[in-house]
């Protein structure tokens, strides 16, 4: 059912949002960025708001859900503090804080150059220049240091002083941060006819600055749109994420920790000590293979594992992640470092060691979750490393989570666990999961999900590299990591006429090291492996059986059979991905494969 949040929008008087920001009527969401403006920007909205231009709606949400509470903070230079606030500022924080800052603070604003350097400013009118069309308006915002003297000459110099009231009368310069005073404001317009003896320029001068300048902003009216108590979480996110296009994305970590502010926790510095575990930072051997999951993954792990145990349905979309209760973080979360711990042993197990290697970081979410659930007993168990294996397979060979997967995550929660445990299983992933002969075809670069898993289960062969003569563990991966290299060379392919599409193909590629890489060159097989055999002092029997682990027909290799060569590792590799899966690939023998390979791919091996 759609949610209708009914957000109502009315002009206010900015009179009226300063006070409201003063009392602390208005605040902040903890989640919210810092006040950030320089001083250029500030200079630019006062101008704005002496001719009275539009600068946009303010946002603000209506303070008081208990099923959307938020910790919250006074804006910068608000003195009030320990007060409820009525409204949160979900979009304008900049704008008001500027204006607060500027025009009802007695104290300096504390503020930057464009270049980055800290400055304490106050800000004025020039009179004159306000008064004058030739001018543009930001040069008659006079931005003036906390001593309230302009200087030069390495500050020997005072070419403007401002530090008394009497100053501010000689140069005729308003200071902004008495307009909303009206007893400060009309006692400065007193003093200032005074001081220049009630002559008639200085009245009419005054009179009419008072009309077009300070009755301009007194007067301004700024849309403000009010987001209602009923508002939703998941709507609250999404909003901010429409209106806040300019600043920094809030996620749905932001709103949790937000949440979870009100129990006073500090939900970013729990993530950073779960962060180390999940990453196995104090193993005695570790990688970056985890590096990729982030806090918005694993808050959605967490939910996931707690809505599986929940009554209701197994789910884990954004708004389940944003209605995660702080009680079942604290419950859940030590089960789910578990088992991400369990989850990076099992990569380890099919042979992915490294970030750049994993072919799907979101699929770890779902993982970790599972063996979360299922514990190190069954974990350990061969028949649970069985199902687990061939359901990771299915996921990566039939490319299943590369868009938006929660309702898939959910799906192999239940799923596996239930395989897992003997029970009824619906196997979902495993049954969609399809993996075509043509797709080894089109794998021609390292960014998708299955040129990843084929290389992975090539090292799962126990392929041997072809100078060293080692086969790629944990540890070698970290020491000297093997790359992706085409076994039949690029030139010597282009030299040959042989199409690009199938010898840029994955079909052409394998796992080496880089002293391998080296002895290859761009030279045909036949000439690379001489120089292999003799650069790591190996007889030809011990290269056919290195060159063979990488499943690559020796015979058509070592004769520059590039055709015969192809069509076999094509088999060889299907053939693993077969048994991976568990599962056979289907149109091996379709027309549309034969018209691409030239061949029937049914054969043998």
């Amino acid at each position: 059912m759609a949610i209708n949040i009914a957000p109502k929008s009315l002009d206010t008087d900015l009179n009226e949002l300063m006070r409201d920001v003063s009392t602390g009527k208005a605040q902040l969401p903890e989640f919210q960025r810092s006040w950030t403006w320089d001083d250029n920007r500030i200079v630019g909205i006062l101008a704005s708001l002496t001719q009275g231009y539009p600068m946009g709606a303010i946002m603000r949400l209506t303070y008081g859900n208990e099923n959307v509470r938020f910790k919250y903070r006074t804006i910068e230079g608000v003195s009030v503090q320990k007060v409820v606030p009525d409204y949160l500022v979900l979009d304008g924080q900049q704008r008001l804080t500027s204006m607060f800052r500027a025009t009802c603070c007695k104290e300096p604003v504390n503020t930057t150059t464009d270049k980055g350097k800290d400055i304490k400013r106050f800000y004025y009118l020039d009179i004159n220049k306000c008064l004058d069309d030739n001018e543009d308006r930001e040069d008659a915002v006079v931005s003036i240091p906390a001593d309230r003297k302009v200087k030069k000459n390495f500050d020997r110099d005072v070419v403007l002083d401002l530090s008394t009231r009497e100053l501010e009368y000689v140069h005729e310069m308003f200071p902004l941060n008495i307009v909303f005073d009206s007893g400060a404001r009309e006692d400065w317009g007193d003093g200032y006819k005074e001081y220049h003896e009630y002559r008639k320029e200085y009245r009419e001068k005054y009179k009419k600055f008072r009309s077009e300048v300070l009755d301009t902003i007194t007067g301004y009216k700024l849309p403000v749109i009010t987001l209602g108590k009923e508002t939703p979480r998941e709507a609250v996110c999404k909003v901010f994420e429409n209106v806040n296009t300019g600043g920094v994305p809030l996620t749905v970590f932001e709103l949790v920790t937000a949440t979870f502010a009100t129990y006073e926790f500090d939900l970013r510095k729990d993530w950073r000590e779960c962060r180390d575990i999940i990453r196995g930072k104090n193993e005695p051997l570790n990688t970056d293979v985890m590096y990729g999951v982030d806090e918005t993954a694993f808050l959605t792990a967490v939910t996931l594992f707690t809505t599986y145990h929940a009554p209701t349905m197994t789910t884990c979309k954004k708004k389940d992640v944003l209605a995660l209760k702080f009680e079942d973080y604290q419950a859940n979360k030590e089960a789910l470092l578990e088992g991400y711990k369990m989850a990076r042993k099992f990569l380890y197990s099919q042979y992915v060691f490294r970030m750049r290697d994993l072919p799907y970081t979101t699929q770890l979410i779902p993982l970790a979750s599972i063996c979360a659930e299922i514990g190190k007993t069954t974990f350990n168990q061969p028949q649970a490393q069985k199902i687990l294996s061939r359901w990771f397979w299915c996921g990566i060979m039939g490319e299943m989570y590369g868009g938006a997967n929660e309702t898939r995550y959910a799906n192999d929660m239940e799923d596996v666990v239930a395989a897992i445990r003997g029970q009824v299983s619906q196997n979902r992933t495993v049954n969609a999961a399809y993996f075509s002969a043509t797709r080894l075809i089109s794998l021609q670069t390292r960014n998708s999900a299955a040129y990843k898993g084929i290389m992975a289960l090539v090292y799962r062969e126990k392929c041997h590299d072809f100078v060293q003569g080692t086969t790629i563990d944990i540890v070698k991966s970290m020491d000297e990591a093997p790359d992706i290299h085409h076994i039949f060379p690029e030139s010597y392919c282009i030299k040959m006429g042989y199409k690009k599409e199938k010898w840029n193909s994955i079909i052409n590629k394998t796992p080496l090291l880089p002293a391998s890489n080296r002895q290859i060159g761009g030279d045909a097989p036949s000439a690379y492996s001489k120089r292999i055999m003799r650069k790591a002092e190996i007889d030809e029997s011990e290269l056919r059986f290195r060159v063979v682990s990488h499943l690559v027909n020796y015979d058509c290799f070592i004769n520059n059979d590039f055709d015969g060569y192809f069509i076999d590792r094509a088999k060889a590799i299907m053939k693993v991905i077969e048994d991976a899966m568990g599962k056979t690939i289907a149109d091996k023998g379709s027309e549309q494969t034969k018209n691409i390979y030239g061949v029937d791919l049914e054969d043998d091996v």
